[in-house]
């Protein structure tokens, strides 16, 4: 059963956005369509699509992002089995984090739910919060 919600991102070029998530952060290419910018990326269960502005179809009547960084407001958080792979990637390739690696108990009910996070922006300023279970205490 697919998602039952998939964001999709308006990016500047979809072909650096495609590399940003399947070389760094460990997507997948589902399908994509080159001629319109657009590719759907896969990692486990999450899906998001990225949609180069210009091409394709694009929303211009003030949906557009006017600046650098996209998404104001916004950050994705996004399940991965473990962050450690995924911090060398970006720090191989010299890139930044919004937020540094932390762990951060959050209370749910009467108990502590964990994730060990950190929060890294797209080339077009996309917040990611990346998150592996620490479980409940």
């Amino acid at each position: 059963m697919p998602p039952a919600l998939i964001p999709e991102f308006a990016v500047t070029d979809w072909r650096a956005s495609k590399a940003f998530y399947c070389d760094l952060l460990g997507f997948a290419v589902e399908y994509e369509r080159p001629s319109e910018g657009f590719a759907m990326l896969a990692l486990a269960e999450a899906r998001l699509m990225i949609d180069q502005i210009g091409t394709g179809r694009t929303f211009d009547d003030g949906h557009l992002p006017h600046a650098y960084p996209f998404g104001r407001g916004l950050n994705v958080q996004l399940e991965v089995p473990s962050v450690s792979p995924i911090l060398k990637r970006l720090t191989h390739a010299g890139t930044g984090l919004y937020l540094p690696l932390e762990d951060k108990w959050y209370r749910k009910d009467d108990m502590e739910v964990g994730n060990r996070q950190f929060v890294v922006a797209d080339p077009d300023g996309y917040l990611l919060r990346l998150f592996e279970d620490l479980g409940s205490r």
